[in-house]
């Protein structure tokens, strides 16, 4: 095992250190200094009666410091990202179930549940967010938009589905570097032309083995460039496309390209799914057990394993029994009832489950002292004093003697009350009833404007209609009597030939 002591220098700028979803190590930097394995790619993925291959093991800590709030001391806080967390995964004994998600609470459903990594689908989210079928429609923003909703969610890594990485060499590079800034860990890229078909259905079509190469190329050579280590996944189509022998022979042409993991779709046997397996040993293998009557057989966990595979990915199942299960609750709401109590959480669980007693425990660290402010003159509660001030406040006050003495006079709008019956200002006159509609008509016959304000709210009326500076509105509140239907207190075209009229209702 070989370790090396980086600087903050090899990874450029950090941001919102120690979050997991910060710039990525530059892992390629950091291989440089260290000894280079002798071992050719042959040796990496040779057969398995071929000697085994020297590896090179990369260990590497990034810690971020900041400031102790209390004592000015600087702590420490070990960051891992997502693909080294997925590259450990994949040197770990056994074989790793991953179920898809769609969203980011599905994500955190997955991770709820203990598993170690999760996907993303296509299909799932295409269907959960578009309404669509899985079939080329949705696009690269949608798929990385919902994407990062999902990498936030959860502490788990995370591979994403980048369909055929939406066009040529170049939009597969720019789709691997948007994944990367996204949070994926890992990244699924397939050979399918445009638009792409979904897995297990008819119509798929791939592109040359030269363009299938290119793509994984350009993908590596986007993760150097992000100074990322993100896990590529090589998907071929090539067994329902082709033939099983294209699928081998891509599979192993993928691996010399640079793929991390290797999969080949829709694989019709048992005997296929050991023959993928045997094609370089030392590259993990991914088992797509598609529920629900795909053309792969299923096989459980154990069985996946003694075949060869490494990571096993459960595309439909989160979104088909979600399907279900609202098809199921919308039912018996039609039906006058509601969904039976052990068909769904009680509202503690759920809200247990979407974190609220997290965020209640937490908002408590943030509470401050508040008070509600009276809503009018004398509405104050027994506690007040004679000044209208609560003790509390009062005696925060008098704590904080950095705060000046001086008065502090509170502006408020002139409020007109004619309509009152009392001939002064006063609250929520009989003017608050009344209404002044301001309405605006161009010059072309078209109506701008037609709004109503209070009528006791003289100085709103100007900043809605800049023309109405200097009218006196009061005074002509003043001469208004109470018409029925209302009374028109102006009519007149501004310099722009605007008709301007303001109506008491």
């Amino acid at each position: 095992m070989n370790s090396a002591s980086i600087s903050s220098t090899d990874f450029g700028t950090f941001s919102n250190l120690p979050s997991r979803r910060t710039a990525y190590l530059a892992h390629r930097r950091v291989a440089e200094k260290l000894p280079q394995s002798a071992s050719s790619l042959q040796e990496r993925v040779g057969s398995s009666s071929s000697k085994a291959g020297r590896k090179t093991s990369i260990r590497y800590t990034v810690s971020a410091s900041y400031g102790d709030k209390e004592s000015g001391s600087v702590n420490s806080n070990e960051y891992t990202s997502p693909a080294k967390a997925l590259r450990k995964l994949l040197e770990s004994p056994g074989v790793h179930q991953g179920p898809a998600c769609f969203d980011a609470l599905s994500a955190k459903l997955v991770e709820r549940a203990g598993f170690d990594f999760c996907f993303t689908t296509g299909f799932g989210i295409s269907a959960a967010r578009l309404g669509l079928p899985d079939a080329g429609l949705i696009s690269y923003g949608e798929m990385v938009a919902q994407g990062r909703e999902i990498t936030q969610a959860v502490s788990i890594p995370v591979i994403g589905d980048g369909d055929n990485g939406y066009g040529n060499a170049m939009n597969v590079k720019r789709t691997v570097k948007g994944y990367i800034r996204a949070g994926f860990g890992g990244i699924i890229l397939e050979d399918q032309v445009s638009p792409k078909a979904c897995g297990h259905t008819r119509g798929r079509k791939v592109v040359s083995r030269e363009e299938a190469i290119m793509r994984i190329k350009a993908a590596v050579d986007a993760r150097k460039e992000s100074g990322s280590d993100i896990v590529i996944v090589a998907r071929t189509d090539a067994r329902q496309a082709v033939s099983f022998e294209e699928a081998l022979w891509r599979a192993r042409a993928l691996a010399d390209a640079g793929a991390d993991v290797l999969f080949i779709d829709a694989l019709a046997s048992k005997e296929e799914m050991k023959a993928f397996c045997d094609v370089y040993p030392l590259v993990p293998k991914l088992a797509n057990m598609l529920e629900g009557g795909g053309k792969t057989p299923i096989f459980t966990p154990i069985e996946l394993e003694e075949l060869g595979y490494k990571l096993v990915a459960y595309p439909l199942s989160l979104i088909g029994v979600s399907i279900g299960a609202m098809q199921d609750a919308l039912s018996a709401i039609k039906g006058g009832r509601i969904p039976s109590p052990g068909s769904m959480p009680s509202f503690e669980e759920l809200k247990e489950i979407l974190g609220f007693n997290t965020y209640y425990e937490e908002e408590k660290r943030y509470a401050t002292t508040s008070s509600q402010l009276p809503s009018r003159k004398g509405d104050f509660s027994s506690n007040s004093n004679e000044y209208g001030v609560q003790p509390g406040i009062q005696a925060d006050r008098e704590q904080r003697s950095q705060i000046p003495e001086n008065p502090v006079e509170v502006l408020i709008p002139e409020v007109y009350d004619k309509f009152s019956g009392e001939g002064k200002k006063g609250n929520f006159s009989m003017a608050w009833s009344r209404k002044l509609r301001v309405k605006i008509t161009g010059k072309d016959g078209f109506e701008k404007l037609d709004i109503r304000i209070p009528a006791g709210f003289l100085e709103g009326i100007t900043n809605i209609v800049p023309a109405l500076v200097g009218v006196n509105i009061k005074s002509l509140l003043d001469e208004a009597t109470l018409e029925e239907g209302g009374k028109q207190l102006l009519d007149f075209q501004d310099t722009m030939g605007d008709r301007i009229q303001v109506i008491l209702e």
